[in-house]
């Protein structure tokens, strides 16, 4: 190509753009695709690192405008939260979708990207550790938010069979967390672990919100067909996540005990944690990474150090997250060694009372 020939610059549309995922993809991409014309579409605030911004409510403006010119969307915008998913936000969530779908097709968008969740597998037993992307979607329906990323990731799969040439990207993450705020899937989990089933303990991965932004911008730049899990290597064992988590009181019960006290705690309104999610603690859901790795992204954070940073530090808050995960792990250690008679009667007395 000779010097002065025209090339073709890409316009990248990021919904969502002014969220904590939305603001990291919008880095990521301005990093790695730096003559990228970055386009933001939020109806809150804005970002110098945008080349555009849109303030606008995709539930109401016109999404053709918004997205006239692009060659692909990065779907970060979610009117649904994990630990409070309602019918009606998620009515919502799928008719904004439709009609950035609809937009899409009009302005001849080619390549789609949305973020889904490792959650859409399910939690089940029999479920190989780990999960790669050619298992099937089979999510657990009692709960509603990996439920409804199913559902999310069905109508783009819909959107993408219309043309060949359509490229539908489905980003699952593991858990994502941030230093800057504790993800609500993540508060959750930790939530609904204090009833431990007789079934067993689930392991856990976490991501870090950055790590999720560049594994965006790689499947962004390569154009990747299909689902592409994100999780870091391997995962953290359940014992691994109750000494990051520290010692705390559990219940250890058999499955119909543990269903009912979960949905009583939240009928209640002792825990915004609905009983759904109890499989999700119970059984592994774990991914592999291998499909995200073969194109070069390496997580900078690891299991455990995303944990940490997503977590409350306390008075480790000035550490960085490995020295805090290394001084969490130590404490951890001689606090359970002075306190396992004590817990031992509180997990004894907890089975006297059984019913």
């Amino acid at each position: 190509m000779a010097d002065d020939e025209p090339t073709m610059t890409s316009r990248i549309v990021v919904t969502g753009a002014s969220g904590i995922v939305g603001r990291g993809v919008a880095q990521a991409l301005r990093i790695s695709l730096p003559s990228a014309h970055i386009v933001g579409v939020d109806r809150f605030g804005g970002s110098s690192i945008l080349d555009d911004f849109h303030l606008a409510d995709l539930a109401t403006a016109d999404p053709h405008e918004l997205l006239a010119g692009a060659n692909t969307i990065v779907h970060c915008l979610s009117n649904v939260r994990a630990d409070a998913v309602t019918p009606e936000d998620g009515r919502l969530d799928l008719a904004i979708l439709r009609r950035v779908l609809d937009a899409a097709s009009s302005v001849g968008v080619d390549h789609l990207v949305i973020l889904s969740t490792t959650m859409v597998y399910g939690a089940w037993s029999d479920n190989p550790m780990p999960i790669t992307e050619d298992a099937p979607v089979r999510p657990n329906r009692e709960f509603a938010f990996a439920a409804h990323m199913a559902m999310v990731e069905q109508a783009a799969k819909d959107w993408a069979a219309h043309r060949d040439e359509r490229i539908l990207s489905i980003i699952r993450p593991a858990v994502v967390v941030s230093e800057m705020r504790r993800g609500g899937l993540s508060d959750l989990l930790s939530s609904a672990s204090v009833i431990k089933s007789e079934s067993g303990e689930a392991p856990a991965q976490y991501l870090h919100v950055d790590d999720l932004a560049s594994a965006v911008a790689i499947v962004v730049a390569e154009e990747v067909r299909g689902p592409i899990n994100v999780a870091p290597d391997s995962w953290i064992t359940a014992d691994g996540l109750s000494a990051l988590a520290g010692p705390k009181p559990r219940l250890h019960v058999p499955d119909w005990a543990a269903r009912m006290l979960s949905a009583i705690r939240f009928r209640l309104g002792f825990t915004r944690t609905p009983p759904g999610i109890l499989p999700y603690v119970t059984h592994p859901w774990v991914v592999a990474n291998d499909r995200i790795k073969a194109l070069g992204w390496e997580p900078t954070n690891s299991n455990e150090e995303a944990y940490v940073a997503g977590h409350d530090a306390g008075p480790l808050g000035n550490l960085n997250a490995k020295r805090r995960q290394m001084l969490a792990l130590g404490a951890t250690a001689a606090v359970l060694a002075g306190g396992a008679v004590g817990i031992g009667l509180l997990v004894r007395r907890s089975r006297q009372h059984r019913l």
